[in-house]
């Protein structure tokens, strides 16, 4: 039981790692196109190179049979489309306001949004020191949040960002309804059916389309930074819950923070560094918390 658990975790911080390089990789690509039109290529990209696994998943699964979408799936399919068009579309107005390294940690926002709603809505267990993960990195995301002069002036920007990362909270339980589902068949529907919504959206307002070169971008990064690390994410799900693959995803953030500096070489100011502190304490505290109470199980059993 203990190696399937490491194997999940194994895959959560997989997607993590996938999914850092969205944000400073976005903010570059951004330059080239709206943010409505960079959300849609990102999820076409991972949709359609998803497809493409798929057709070759058959001499990988070594005979085993995932469980198909049934109709008693839909109403959780339509919202997962639904805030998988609403929140990249956010976090794209945000990163146009504010720095790479601001919105890759603010992303980290999402543990909590992703814990309490779980905790609400489907009854899943938080622990005290989770909580308390919760509240460091609330209390990190409002900082992050405050304007560079240090006033009580939020900046729109981290707004936005911290609107994505609800509303991905939000659509992380939905996917988690979908878990024992086939994790490729999710992310492909997820894919393209939220890429597509994002296309009309972006022709509905207007959007000037932006070069081949760009869209040939963007769904590259989608592939990798969306579909590889959702399919990866979904099938952590299965083994750890919303809550607790949120927890391990933790990591995203901070590597997201550190090719962010190192590509855009953003001022480290002290709000910053100290929200920094805060969100590694929050995160620990939060992607290890079942790892000690595991521990504190085997010590008091022996």
């Amino acid at each position: 039981m203990e190696r399937v658990k490491a194997q999940y975790a194994a895959m959560a911080f997989a997607a993590a790692a996938l999914y850092a390089a969205s944000a400073p990789a976005s903010k570059l690509l951004l330059a080239e196109a709206t943010p409505v039109f960079m959300a849609s290529f990102l999820y076409l990209g991972a949709g359609t190179g998803m497809s493409v696994v798929a057709l070759f998943r058959k001499g990988l699964n070594n005979g085993h049979k995932e469980m198909r979408l049934d109709k008693g799936d839909l109403t959780f399919v339509v919202l997962m489309i639904i805030l998988d068009i609403i929140a990249p579309i956010l976090l794209m107005v945000g990163l146009r306001m504010t720095t790479a390294s601001n919105a890759s940690l603010l992303n980290n926002f999402e543990i909590a949004a992703t814990s309490i709603i779980a905790f609400i809505l489907f009854g899943e267990p938080v622990s005290k020191r989770l909580w308390k993960g919760i509240a460091v990195i609330t209390a990190a995301s409002m900082l992050l949040s405050l304007g560079e002069t240090g006033s009580l002036d939020f900046s729109l920007g981290s707004v936005f960002v911290l609107l994505a990362a609800t509303a991905w909270g939000f659509e992380n339980n939905c996917t988690r309804m979908l878990s024992l589902k086939d994790p490729l068949q999710v992310v492909v529907i997820k894919g393209l059916g939220s890429g597509a919504g994002s296309l009309i959206v972006a022709v509905l307002i207007g959007d000037a389309p932006p070069e081949l070169a760009f869209v040939l971008y963007a769904m590259l990064l989608g592939f990798f930074s969306y579909g590889m690390s959702i399919w990866l994410y979904v099938y952590a799900q299965r083994g750890l819950g919303a809550a607790r693959t949120s927890s391990y995803y933790a990591v995203a953030p901070f590597i997201g923070a550190a090719i962010s500096y190192a590509v855009f070489r953003d001022p480290l100011s002290p709000t910053f560094l100290a929200a920094l502190l805060l969100m590694m304490i929050g995160s620990y505290l939060a992607a290890f918390d079942g790892v000690l109470r595991k521990t504190k199980r085997k010590i008091s059993s022996i």
